[in-house]
């Protein structure tokens, strides 16, 4: 494929620049951060951080062409196995590097599989933490909807196209496809998956919440006046969710939160937060039973969501809001 004939090199390229100039990189973004008042060295960290993603990536990497050698590119157990080490050390070398450390509540929450997992989206980590927690701490073996520009990065575009995963085309004319691709997903899902979207769709922040609730508007203002107190979360879009949930009959929906990687939206917040102690970063789940949920029809009639699911997810996305206020507020 054309991608990894560029992507592949270009990460192998850039973990050996990292590794042959680390002393040269480390001297000079040290002076840079020092000049600029930045004592705690976030440029620096950062691209410490990125040295151990460049490694992991490339070991990641290096291990599925292997097992493509011998035959094994099928094997599901080894390549959920070579996802669960990627995640729990990609998670080490940023606490190693940048400080950050996750603290999971309601773990518990996530058994028993099959769930789905609707989890907010507020960092360029999202997808990393939310990896470490189904697999290293849940023990399951997640199914994500993804955005298809993530393929850019090679081993989820190895791995991640291995696994039973769905890399979503959010600028798709048709989205009936897409949804039945969902459905699909979780329609085979037993008591070790579970199936992760963040049905926001894109990382939050205040404008991205103002443009959201400003389309809404134009087509639901009752949805739009329903949603616009909320000040943390965007709104979110329920046709995906509908369709994860249309595909398995029986499986419960887990919520999940987090509060710690407010602002880490992109590289230069991230250079922000790390000028300063980052605080622990709270991961936190809710279940809730299917029997709570809103019956979803067995046929996709449309690319839409039905009216009462919509006004079940937003009120739970809204009860999420008000969680992440309060506990943003305690942090104060």
């Amino acid at each position: 494929m054309k991608r990894r004939l560029v992507s592949v090199p270009a990460l192998l390229l850039a973990a050996l620049l990292l590794l042959a100039t680390l002393p040269l990189w480390v001297v000079v973004s040290a002076v840079i951060d020092l000049v600029r008042g930045k004592f705690r060295l976030p440029t620096t960290r950062l691209l410490a951080f990125a040295l151990a993603w460049a490694w992991l990536e490339t070991c990641g990497v290096l291990t599925s062409f292997a097992w493509w050698m011998i035959g094994k590119s099928g094997d599901h157990r080894r390549h959920y196995a070579l996802q669960r080490w990627w995640a729990r050390n990609l998670l080490r070398a940023l606490g190693f590097t940048c400080g950050v450390h996750v603290s999971v509540e309601n773990a518990e929450a996530l058994q028993p599989g099959p769930v789905l997992l609707f989890a907010r989206h507020a960092s360029l980590a999202d997808s990393l933490v939310s990896a470490y927690v189904t697999t290293t701490i849940a023990g399951l073996n997640p199914r994500y909807v993804l955005k298809k520009e993530l393929l850019a990065d090679p081993c989820l575009d190895i791995v991640g196209r291995r696994l039973p995963n769905h890399f979503l085309d959010r600028g798709a004319a048709d989205s009936t496809p897409e949804l039945s691709a969902l459905s699909a997903l979780t329609a085979a899902m037993d008591e070790s998956n579970v199936g992760v979207i963040f049905p926001e769709g894109t990382r939050a922040n205040p404008v991205k919440r103002a443009s959201a609730l400003e389309r809404i508007g134009k087509s639901d203002p009752a949805r739009r006046d329903r949603l616009a107190g909320m000040r943390h979360l965007l709104p979110p879009r329920p046709a995906g969710a509908e369709a994860m949930l249309r595909g398995h009959s029986t499986c419960d929906v887990v919520f999940a939160w987090h509060v710690g990687f407010e602002g880490l939206d992109s590289f230069s917040g991230i250079l922000r937060a790390l000028s300063k102690p980052v605080p622990p970063v709270r991961f936190v789940m809710r279940r809730v039973s299917r029997s709570d949920i809103p019956e979803v029809s067995s046929e996709m009639m449309n690319a839409s969501a039905s009216a009462t699911f919509v006004s079940w997810l937003d009120e739970q996305w809204s009860r999420m809001d008000r969680e992440v206020d309060a506990a943003l507020s305690e942090r104060m």
